[in-house]
């Protein structure tokens, strides 16, 4: 039997989103291009963000049953968006990609943490 958190569906919604974000990045299109374009992110590591995001969503669909798996993951999430918004900073990207993207997922991950992972 698997126990679930009490607001499991902030780490499924969490795990939803990177899923819609890891399969618009398989083919980029051109906003996620000019924001990874934007940071000074090279081109020829692009795939490590899918392969970074996919292994978060496997945490955070494991977490729903190994509950210490998920907050790993979403505390992941949150790193990782948060050197996003690092790189927007440092680059002075900061139109509309920093704030709807970047903050929107951190977020999203934060709220995770905080009323999903940790009770």
């Amino acid at each position: 039997m698997v126990l679930l958190p009490e607001h499991w569906w902030l780490e499924v919604a969490l795990a939803a989103a990177l899923a819609v974000d890891v399969g618009m990045s398989l083919k980029p299109p051109t906003f996620i291009r000019d924001c990874l374009n934007g940071v000074g992110f090279p081109r020829q590591w692009w795939w490590t963000l899918i392969v970074i995001k996919s292994l978060a969503i496997t945490g955070l669909l494991v977490g729903l049953a190994i509950p210490g798996i998920g907050l790993a993951a979403t505390v992941g999430v949150i790193v990782y968006f948060s050197s996003a918004v690092v790189a927007h900073i440092r680059a002075r990207f900061l139109g509309m990609e920093l704030w709807v993207n970047c903050m929107g997922f951190l977020t999203l991950a934060l709220a995770t943490l905080l009323f999903g992972s940790l009770f």
